[in-house]
């Protein structure tokens, strides 16, 4: 009886001995599994952010171009303007300088008369 209960410890330890031995080796066979799968999922969320990055970049760039396609044809538009203006400002001039070598004539034949 003893011998049987000897037996039957010495059995119920080996197969405890044996059982842990693939825990062990599992358990290191699973850290670089872990590590790999923390590198990818890090890898993973550092492509969704330069995605984010990205997207966000290209609405700014599309924005900046709108605005600045706006602004051109507003400095066009004022180009324009100026333009006008500056005829004006011309035949204005030319019309004062006519009228001012009226009146010196006029001045001039007003003084030789006296």
């Amino acid at each position: 009886m003893k011998s049987l209960l000897l037996y039957a410890l010495l059995a119920a330890t080996a197969t405890v001995a044996l059982a842990q031995a693939p825990v062990e080796d599992a358990r290191v066979n699973q850290n670089p599994l872990l590590q790999a799968q923390q590198k990818a999922s890090a890898a993973y969320r550092d492509l969704r952010q330069a995605e984010f990055e990205a997207q966000r970049a290209e609405q700014d760039f599309r924005q900046a171009d709108a605005d600045y396609r706006t602004a051109q044809k507003r400095a066009d538009e004022l180009k324009r303007s100026a333009d006008a203006a500056q005829k004006n400002l011309a035949a204005a001039q030319a019309k004062e300088a006519a009228a001012r070598k009226t009146y010196d004539a006029a001045v001039n034949a007003a003084s030789s008369t006296k």
